[in-house]
């Protein structure tokens, strides 16, 4: 039987205990150093060890009844002694076993025994003081009750692990210093392209970021520019106040604050968000682009592309006469300039019918009506043979241009495809069936983000040629159709838009890549043979697949498709959908939704009413 005075004696136990543990506290951190901090602490450790010892043997000779419960007890003694004997350890008992400082010797265990010993110390006093409590309250009870004590055990512990887990969690978050931003209107995160990029950096990058303490959107470019540093060495980043460092400011080109400038060398370039985070949300919605761009610029050496003119290109600024308006490629161009590309045109009076100027990266003849002069093609094919780079984009009712792509074993049919199944509606006509769409990527460089897109960067070409191999192959050749059409597409030899008999019907190519080796230690003549110039035309080229396309097959013609990637963005894309999708989504919501909520509450109901006389049949039956 329990009585009032063993409860006493076990809580005069646990008070010595505590008490022990509060000494040592008052020697280590109070007093700090001298004799009475020795002295003080070996007072406490030895109060801590005598009660531990005086309820061992309590439990000893406790009854049969009250044995669990002593045991419980002495577990939570022995577990804070534990926590005490970690804490010397970690002091001045490992300085004396390792002849130097823990923390000097062995920092990863220091850096455990320091975290370990006040968890195991809070998972003892506050369990304990809970059984305690527990056992106060039963100390006229004639058998203590072990449920109630166990449940206060249980109780204590499970406080004491989420005071460590909430501490652990904070300091966790402290040290990694990571960030998620759930808001709506998001800054753009580090794309795959940016960071081959700074991968990419053989000589040092230095970022200078120009924004007051507390600044919305310095918060936000500090945090990109956090996630992009460890990528390489060679970047460094550094954040000013630009009215603490007027001086600094002046040499970058920086009168105020609200500004990025990188710069390599005597190369720079700034970025210009502002400090109001509503003027600024357009621009950190796209500030992977903008830094891309400017990181282009002073990393890379600026090239060369030159667009053919004189023959109806899309390029060719001076309307042909007698022929119809098309769209232009001002949008094609500005997206070359964004990639550090001067574009200049180049025509007979520029030399031409000559030879092509050897600073050019690469050439590109963009959906020309009327065929090249024999000169003119032959100074192109030339400068192809001799490693040069092409990018060809064709049209139904253009030039077939044969002397350059029967060298690169291609050939135009001059036929238009169309697709009656699988086609961007626009005008609601039959003629929108030549309107193609595809997310048929082969794993070709040139088209390395389209294959990472996946569906959701399908391409648009609108009015594509029927392309094909020669027979036999040319010889030393490589093709590789990196964009093919769906399979049920045509070659509309008739131009009604409907499939006949004889029209052929297959995955025609639309994107070959093109690639001739030249000689030992000379790079690879190269080539992108496209079956529709639209498809870089001002409209079109907004489409994501469609600027992927052009910006992937830029790099891998200028031999720099290693820098191919994604770049994020947090724009707003309206959402698009098929005639198909959008009946579907019509007669879900108009007829499936209402279906789905009355065959609910039917089935409710119906499990309602089989219940009641149930119900009702037990209420008789009690009666």
């Amino acid at each position: 039987m329990s009585t009032p005075a063993s409860f006493g004696t076990g809580l005069a136990a646990t008070g010595a205990f505590v008490a022990g543990l509060v000494a040592v506290f008052l020697a280590e951190r109070v007093l700090g150093v001298g004799s009475g901090r020795v002295a003080l602490a070996a007072l406490g450790t030895a109060v801590v060890v005598a009660a531990t010892a005086w309820r061992a043997v309590r439990m000893i000779a406790a009854p049969a009844e009250r044995r669990a419960l002593e045991r419980w007890v002495l577990t939570l003694y022995v577990v804070g002694l534990a926590a005490l004997v970690l804490y010397f350890v970690k002091g001045d008992v490992g300085t004396a076993l390792f002849g130097e400082p823990l923390s000097r010797s062995s920092p990863k265990l220091s850096g455990v025994l320091a975290v370990l010993f006040p968890a195991l110390l809070l998972c003892s006093l506050v369990p304990l003081a809970m059984v305690e409590a527990a056992l106060v309250a039963m100390a006229r009870a004639p058998v203590p009750e072990t449920g109630r004590v166990k449940s206060a055990l249980f109780s204590g512990l499970g406080v004491a692990f989420v005071v460590v887990f909430a501490f652990a969690a904070t300091y966790v978050a402290t040290q990694a210093d990571a960030t998620w931003d759930l808001s709506y209107f998001r800054t753009a995160k580090p794309g795959d392209a940016t960071r081959k990029l700074v991968r990419g950096l053989n000589e040092p990058l230095q970022v200078t970021l120009f924004f007051p303490p507390a600044n919305e959107v310095g918060e936000a470019v500090r945090q990109y520019f956090r996630d992009l540093e460890p990528e390489s060495p060679q970047l460094g980043v550094e954040a000013l106040d630009q009215a603490v460092e007027p001086a600094r400011g002046k040499a970058l080109g920086v009168s105020s604050n609200g500004s990025v400038v990188l710069a390599r060398g005597d190369r720079k370039e700034i970025l210009t968000l502002g400090l109001d985070p509503e003027r600024a949300r357009g621009q950190l919605q796209r500030l992977d682009a903008e830094v891309q761009r400017r990181l282009l610029a002073v990393a890379k050496p600026r090239r060369i592309v030159y667009l053919t003119g004189g023959h109806g290109e899309r390029a060719d600024t001076r309307p042909v006469p007698g022929e119809a308006a098309r769209p232009s490629v001002a949008q094609f161009k500005e997206l070359l300039r964004s990639q550090n590309v001067d574009v200049r045109t180049l025509t007979v009076a520029e030399g031409l019918g000559t030879v092509v100027p050897a600073d050019a990266a690469m050439v590109a003849v963009l959906g020309p009506t009327r065929e090249l002069l024999p000169e003119e093609a032959t100074a192109l094919r030339e400068y192809w043979e001799r490693g040069g780079r092409l990018w060809i984009a064709l049209e139904p009712d253009g030039a077939a241009l044969e002397p350059l792509l029967k060298p690169m074993g291609l050939k135009s049919l001059r036929v238009p495809l169309a697709n009656d199944r699988v086609y961007f509606r626009t005008a609601r006509q039959l003629s929108d069936r030549g309107n193609l769409g595809t997310a048929s990527f082969s794993s070709h460089p040139s088209v390395t983000s389209l294959s990472a897109l996946g569906s959701q960067g399908a391409v648009a070409f609108v009015g594509a040629v029927a392309l094909e191999p020669v027979t036999p192959p040319m010889p030393g050749v490589l093709l590789d159709t990196s964009v093919r059409a769906h399979g049920e597409t045509f070659a509309d030899r008739n131009g009604d838009f409907e499939p006949e008999p004889g029209e052929v019907t297959k995955a025609w190519p639309l994107v070959v890549a093109v690639e001739r080796p030249v000689g030992e230690g000379k790079p690879a003549s190269r080539a992108v043979v496209m079956a529709d110039s639209d498809a870089l035309g001002d409209g079109i080229l907004g489409n994501v697949g469609n600027a992927y396309l052009a910006v992937d097959t830029l790099r891998w013609l200028s031999g720099e498709e290693a820098l191919s990637g994604v770049t994020t963005s947090e724009e707003d894309v309206p959402l698009q959908h098929t005639r198909s999708q959008d009946v579907v989504w019509f007669y879900a919501t108009v007829f499936g939704m209402p279906v789905v909520v009355l065959a609910v509450g039917f089935f409710v109901t119906r499990r309602r009413g089989r219940r009641a006389p149930r119900s009702a049949a037990a209420v008789g039956g009690a009666r």
